[in-house]
């Protein structure tokens, strides 16, 4: 099924599938989950240890969306006590390229960033 006639000739339409998408998939604990396992299977727990900061909750509503998206894979693993593993699958490894573009673009610009924050907030002060 084609949702490019969804957007109402805008792909900026609240209602738009690929808008919708971009929100699921774009998000910070997404980007970071798929960061990590960029470079490999990595279960549940060590996601959560590698994340400062995401709650259980958060990484578990995280995960659910980006498989159901089919960006990663969760798999059983029948050990004791059981495990899930997650991976990227091939579609979510289409992903990695842009993702890794805009984190290497914060980490060259941070300090530019930084002093736009400074001078934005010295000229907004209120008084």
């Amino acid at each position: 099924m084609s949702h490019k006639t969804d957007c109402n000739g805008s792909r900026f339409s609240v209602d738009c599938p690929s808008r919708l998408l971009f929100d699921q998939v774009a998000d910070k604990w997404s980007m970071m989950i798929m960061t990590v396992l960029n470079g490999g299977g990595t279960r549940f727990n060590d996601l959560k240890r590698r994340l400062e900061g995401v709650s259980q909750k958060s990484l578990s509503m995280t995960l659910k969306r980006l498989e159901r998206n089919g960006i990663i894979a969760r798999t059983v693993v029948a050990s004791t006590p059981p495990g899930v593993l997650y991976e990227m699958t091939p579609l979510g490894m289409t992903l990695l390229p842009p993702f890794q573009a805009i984190y290497l673009w914060a980490n060259n610009n941070m300090d530019a960033v930084d002093a736009a924050r400074v001078t934005y907030d010295k000229e907004h002060r209120e008084s």
